[in-house]
């Protein structure tokens, strides 16, 4: 597997080691020994929960943290294709401000490790994507948090003009609007 590293300390992007041929291909989603050689998933840390999303064409998702029990996220699209996104909103970091942001999709089989405490969000790019996530701790609702998509502080160039978002991350304050106690540390 190849790893690239990103502008923010932490973030990766795994390309694994696709095995294919007429009928398909094979690859390994995780192997703890050859994870563990990248810090994945980090001091501490194991994966507890792994979920699988669903979204349209159009869809954002995000940017999302936990506040407590913040989750590390090993993220894929299994189908389709995503634009996803790693942000650093921590006012405390010097990268704070700060976005990493790659196409993962089913035909490049690409990952994006994400550590605990950034903010994180997807756009749906094909007509339906499956989007998995192995995370580093349980969903805890009463710290879920986060930041509007659209915060021009940050200023995702996100490849999508109108996304459909949900209610809740409709509601999702800037930055500047954020109390400090409702930012990862």
């Amino acid at each position: 597997m190849k790893v690239i590293e990103t502008r923010l300390p932490g973030v990766l992007i795994i390309e694994p080691k696709v095995f294919g041929d007429a009928r398909g291909f094979l690859l390994e989603v995780f192997h703890k020994h050859r994870y563990a050689a990248y810090g994945i998933p980090g001091e501490g840390l194991e994966f507890v929960q792994d979920n699988h999303s669903r979204s349209r064409k159009g869809v954002l998702r995000g940017l999302h943290f936990q506040l407590n029990n913040p989750q590390g996220k090993l993220v894929s699209a299994g189908t389709g294709r995503v634009f996803d996104v790693a942000a650093d909103v921590n006012p405390d970091s010097p990268t704070c401000g700060q976005w990493v942001g790659v196409e993962l999709n089913e035909d490049n089989h690409r990952q994006l490790w994400i550590p605990p405490g950034y903010a994180h969000g997807f756009c749906v790019l094909s007509d339906v994507a499956d989007f998995q996530y192995k995370c580093t701790a349980f969903y805890d609702p009463a710290s879920d948090a986060g930041v509007a998509w659209d915060d021009p502080d940050l200023a995702i160039d996100w490849p999508i003009d109108a996304p459909l978002l949900s209610d809740k991350d409709k509601a999702l304050p800037t930055l500047q609007q954020a109390p400090r106690e409702r930012l990862p540390r």
